[in-house]
């Protein structure tokens, strides 16, 4: 669509959980084409992700909590972008915590972002009749029975009150929540199930896998890897993952989409790999029966290879040199163990 079409020069994108780790990667491209409309409420979002974008004529940074409604159009910081005339096009509903570590931490306020802010995103979507994508997540399949790659079709096995429910069956919800406001109000709707990602802007202290490893190689602690040695997961890096996301956002699809690597790599090796890459001494040590250890899941992304042309390109040494670079610069915003300093 030309650009003369917009009321602003270009069209309107909000993008929820914009000062997470998927959304600030996800503004940085869509900035070269768009006005950026980013909203989090810094429950797991962190503001250094956003500050290189604060000075961009194009974007704009609300905090709100999506758990209740909110009216762009009386927002003064917005009246730029015309939203009265031109309303959004695009809504990418990215806010969630993600990691164990968090939503643990924040229970309800996972299942809340799940349900009510989804709800009000899809609400806001109906208004402006607007594009919009849901992140769902590999956590829908829940454990799965063997290792073959699980397609979308799939209709999972999860448990509804474990340690991991607050995520898992949060997405599930949404996930129904996003399709029967599609069918019944003829949205414009697309889910993308996102397996495991990696790459700049995880926090060190995050709980997740890659973060973990490299926050202990930096340190010179052991890198600690809760499975058994030859187990294996799949990674797949950030500018793959939002390369995905807008190739869905465009695409006219009707069905959820898996995105993710679907080759399977040692976790020995990609711990060895960060050590290598580190320059570190730290030792490995497995924890088999680590309370956090949960069965990977490999992806079956024949969809989106036949459909969308789309599958991982970076290489795990190339995503992971470009990891370690910046978690390295960023390490002296973390404390000897590993928390978060106050800013």
């Amino acid at each position: 669509m030309p650009s003369e079409f917009y009321a602003s020069g270009r069209p309107n994108i909000l993008v929820t959980g914009g000062a997470g780790f998927i959304g600030s990667h996800l503004t940085e491209v869509l900035l070269q084409h768009a006005n950026v409309i980013s909203i989090d409420n810094f429950i797991t979002g962190d503001e250094h992700n956003i500050d290189a974008f604060l000075s961009h004529p194009q974007y704009e940074f609300i905090r709100h909590d999506l758990c209740d409604t909110i009216d762009l159009q009386s927002l003064p910081e917005l009246k730029k972008f015309k939203i009265a005339v031109q309303g959004i096009q695009q809504i990418y509903h990215l806010a969630c915590p993600t990691s164990p570590k968090e939503y643990r931490r924040v229970p309800l306020e996972t299942l809340h972002a799940n349900a009510y802010a989804t709800r009000n995103m899809l609400d806001l979507a109906r208004a402006y009749q607007a594009k919009i994508l849901f992140a769902s997540s590999s956590a829908v399949y829940g454990e799965p029975a063997n290792d073959v790659p699980i397609p979308e079709s799939w209709f999972g096995y999860v448990d509804p009150i474990g340690p991991r429910s607050p995520y898992t069956e949060g997405k599930r919800f949404a996930e129904a929540l996003c399709w029967n406001y599609r069918s019944t109000f003829n949205l414009d709707l697309k889910i993308v199930r996102i397996f495991n990602t990696y790459g700049p802007r995880m926090k060190l202290n995050d709980g997740r896998l890659i973060p973990d490893l490299v926050s202990a190689a930096l340190t010179g602690k052991p890198l600690a890897v809760q499975s058994h040695p030859q187990a294996t997961s799949t990674f797949c890096y950030i500018n793959d993952m939002t390369d995905g996301l807008i190739k869905v956002m465009d695409a006219k699809i009707t069905q959820p989409v898996n995105m993710g690597s679907d080759t399977p790599a040692r976790i020995r090796d990609a711990a060895e790999l960060i050590l290598k890459i580190a320059g570190s001494s730290s030792s490995l040590q497995f924890e088999p029966d680590g309370a956090s250890h949960h069965k990977q899941i490999i992806p079956d992304i024949r969809y989106a290879r036949n459909e969308l042309n789309w599958w991982p390109l970076i290489s795990l040494e190339d995503g992971l040199k470009k990891t370690i670079e910046h978690m390295r610069a960023m390490a002296h915003l973390y404390d000897v163990q590993g928390e978060q300093r106050e800013q």
